[in-house]
This record gives C-alpha cells, structure tokens and sequence, in this order.
C-alpha cells in the first residue's frame, strides 16, 4: 500500500499545471519547455540525442526545434565536423522563459506552504529533503534497489 497515496505526485502536478499557465505568455508549450530544457543543459545537442532523452520521434524533435527557432528560443548550427548534423543552442529569450517557469512554480510552492507552521515546516522540509536525494540516487543507479524490491 502507497503511505503516500500518491500526494506527492498530485502536489508536483497541480504545480506544473501552475506553471504551464505561466508558460503560455510566452507561447511555449510544455512539451516544448522539456525541450529547452534539454537544449540548455547540453549546449550544442543535436536533433537525434533530443529526440532519444525526451522519448520522441525524431520528426516530432524537428517540428519542436522549428517552432522553437520561429519563436526565438532556438537555433541551429552546422555541425562543423559532420555538416549533415545541426547544433541545437538555446537562445537569451529561452533562458528569460526558464525563469518564468521556475518562478511561477517558486511561487506556487511558498502558496502552498504559508499555513504551515513553522515548526512543521522545518521537519517537512528534512524529510523532504531526505527523499529527494534517496529518488536522486537511485536515479543515477537506474532505479536497481526499487527493480530488487519488485523482484
């Protein structure tokens, strides 16, 4: 039985939608926001490696970088070694929309904090804490403890 009964998941989700509303301004989409995300964490990615860490087709990245490049949040490079790849690079805009997105999810986090007491708050935030890097870790172990426990 799930002691969570899956809350975490429903707080993440309401935020995200939260945030997805402050990511309309900006005409940006969340799929597309997934991949601007990717695009500024790995400098010069190109279309293939996007399309392989978000789990989408290959012609689905292409549309994404396209409309991306019309809205001013991406562009593309020749590859300078092999010219049938393009470099993928985030612009200054994209990186205005990260902060719009962050700040909306910032936001609607402390809303939900603020009738804590703070007391509360305090062993909250521990234990949270503790669980985000447990989830971190076994990330980076390809989840083998929760694969060894299902066994």
């Amino acid at each position: 039985m799930d002691a969570t009964r899956r809350q975490i998941t429903k707080i993440a989700r309401a935020a995200t939608k939260y945030a997805a509303r402050a990511l309309k301004k900006s005409g940006v989409g969340t799929t597309e926001y997934e991949c601007l995300q990717v695009i500024r964490k790995n400098k010069g990615i190109n279309q293939e490696q996007i399309s392989e860490m978000l789990n989408i087709d290959k012609a689905a990245v292409t549309r994404m970088i396209h409309n991306l490049e019309k809205k001013g949040y991406a562009v593309r490079e020749k590859d300078m070694r092999d010219k049938r790849n393009n470099r993928i690079y985030a612009t200054k805009k994209a990186l205005d929309v990260k902060f719009d997105e962050s700040s909306a999810e910032c936001l609607f986090y402390e809303w939900l904090m603020e009738d804590i007491a703070p007391d509360d708050t305090v062993v909250f935030l521990r234990v949270l804490n503790q669980l985000a890097e447990k989830a971190k870790d076994e990330y980076n172990q390809n989840f083998s403890n929760v694969k060894a426990q299902k066994s």
